[in-house]
């Protein structure tokens, strides 16, 4: 009786190394047995995962260096008197969003510096009136150009992101389409062979499964990858932000030390 036993279970008892083999080929073989419908869902999925993983090494980079540069840049802000200095190490920072919406808000100053100094008030002919307005008009003209500065930057950042988004969504629901039809496509066969034992029917659900799990190793990175730079994203916007009131409140209190100066 053991002996019948042991004839009958150990031929069946497998490794765990050829269990893993044989997933393997039984994968690729439900891949390349699949329907034309299913193997296009497939195609389209594995792009999507391809773009998807490009783009999640491309953000990395990019946040990574722009975090970086920032930290750097803030050092240089903070321990620097000159703007003229900050502007020097500014321009060698380019993936630092902070750097770049300082350039823009310096440069601005820099107009109305020059147009603050025309021969109108050299000559002594400006108004009482113009010499309050003067400095507000310079304020509007620096804070839109901060703004601009600060709204292209968070474009920069959030660029591509989008996709991986839309891939996260919408990759389980083309892996889900491509296992209904799979399965309508087994049933088909079902009918026409007029068997319904688990030989005739585990094939075809298989294939059909396949589309989904694909569906799901595009999503899952994608929509993991989102969240995590969307968080940052919203950090260095944040940081934009707060070093923009920072720098409006510096030339604000500038201007008004000026215009103190000059009375």
């Amino acid at each position: 009786m053991l002996e019948m036993l042991a004839q009958n279970v150990l031929p069946a008892v497998v490794t765990s190394s050829d269990l893993s083999t044989g997933l393997q080929d039984n994968v690729w073989g439900l891949i390349l047995n699949a329907g034309p419908t299913v193997k296009m869902v497939l195609l389209i999925l594995m792009l999507f995962s391809v773009v998807s993983w490009g783009i999640i090494f491309l953000k990395f980079r990019v946040i990574r260096s722009a975090i970086k540069e920032t930290e750097t840049f803030l050092g240089i802000f903070w321990e620097t008197a000159k703007l003229s200095q900050i502007y020097n190490e500014a321009k060698k920072l380019k993936n630092s969003p902070l750097a770049e919406i300082f350039l823009s808000g310096y440069i601005e100053l820099e107009k109305f510096r020059k147009l603050a100094t025309n021969p109108l008030q050299e000559a002594g002919q400006i108004t009482p009136d113009l010499d309050i307005i003067a400095p507000i008009m310079g304020m509007g003209n620096i804070r839109r150009a901060l703004e601009q500065a600060m709204s292209a930057e968070r474009t920069r950042l959030e660029r591509n992101l989008n996709f991986l988004a839309t891939t996260g969504s919408t990759s389980p629901f083309i892996g889900l389409f491509g296992t209904v039809w799979g399965i309508m496509d087994a049933f088909r066969k079902i009918g026409i062979r007029g068997s319904t034992n688990l030989a005739t029917v585990a094939p075809g659900i298989s294939e059909a499964l396949i589309a989904t799990a694909v569906g799901l190793f595009a999503a899952i990175p994608a929509v993991v990858a989102y969240n995590y730079y969307l968080g940052q994203v919203k950090t260095l916007s944040s940081e934009m932000d707060n070093f923009a009131s920072e720098f409006l409140n510096i030339i604000q209190r500038n201007f008004e030390a000026t215009r103190k100066a000059q009375q």
